[in-house]
C-alpha cells in the first residue's frame, strides 16, 4: 500500500508557510513505515527540534485505478478518515532552501497518524469541519468547503502519475493553525465533533 499526501491544499495554509496558492496539487509520498495506530504514543525524534501538526481528511481507496476520470473518482472510495502528517518543519526549511527534496522532513517513522475509518456517507464531504485539540484547546480549525482541489480532483490527478491499489490512503492537506507539539502534549482529532483520534506525544 501506498500512502500518497496532498500539500498546499487550503489556501489559508499555504500562506501561512509562505507558499504561493498551486495551480496544480502538490504531491509526496510517505512509506508504511510511517504509519502510526491504534492511538499509540508518538514519539518525539531526536533528528528535529521542530515536529509540527497538520490534521488531515484521509481517503481509503477500495480497487485498482489508473487515469480515472473526476467524474468517476467518487466510485474509488468508500471510507474516510483522519490523520496527522507529521512535519520535522526545521529540516524541510533547511532542504527548501537549498532546493532539496524534503522527504526525510515529511516521511520518518510514525509520521502518519491515522485513525480507524468511517463511511463516507456519514458525512457531508463538501463540507466536513477537521479540528485538531492539543491539550483540550483547538489549534486547528478547518472545513473541507475550502480545500482548493476536492477529493475527486486529488484522486483523479494522483491516477495520472500512479495506479491507486485498494488499501492506499490519500492525505488530503492540511488548514491553517499547524504548530509545534513537544512531550506531554495530547492530541484529539474530531470530523464534525466526532472523534476520531486521540494519543499522547512523549
Amino acid at each position: 500500500m501506498k500512502i500518497i499526501c496532498v500539500g498546499r491544499n487550503y489556501a489559508a495554509h499555504a500562506a501561512e508557510l509562505g507558499n504561493d496558492k498551486p495551480k496544480e496539487p502538490v504531491i509526496f509520498l510517505k512509506p508504511d513505515t510511517s504509519l502510526l495506530k491504534n492511538n499509540d504514543p508518538f514519539y518525539l525524534p531526536a533528528f528535529s527540534n521542530e515536529i509540527h501538526h497538520e490534521i488531515e481528511l484521509l481517503v481509503k481507496i477500495k480497487k485498482e485505478g489508473k487515469k480515472v476520470a473526476q467524474e468517476y473518482a467518487h466510485n474509488y472510495y468508500d471510507e474516510i478518515g483522519l490523520g496527522i502528517d507529521f512535519t520535522a518543519r526545521d529540516l524541510q526549511s533547511n532542504l527548501k532552501e537549498n532546493g532539496l527534496p524534503w522527504e526525510i522532513a515529511k516521511a520518518f517513522d510514525h509520521s502518519a497518524v491515522i485513525s480507524t475509518f468511517i463511511s463516507k456517507d456519514s458525512i457531508d464531504l463538501a463540507n466536513t469541519a477537521i479540528t485538531l485539540y492539543k491539550n483540550d484547546e483547538i489549534v486547528q480549525d478547518g472545513n473541507t468547503s475550502n480545500m482548493l482541489f476536492s477529493l475527486d480532483e486529488i484522486i483523479s490527478y494522483i491516477s495520472t502519475f500512479f495506479t491507486l491499489k485498494t488499501g492506499d490512503i490519500i492525505f488530503t492537506g492540511t488548514p491553517s493553525g499547524v504548530g509545534p507539539v513537544a512531550i506531554g502534549d495530547r492530541l484529539r482529532g474530531t470530523l464534525d465533533d466526532q472523534k476520531m483520534f486521540e494519543f499522547d506525544v512523549k
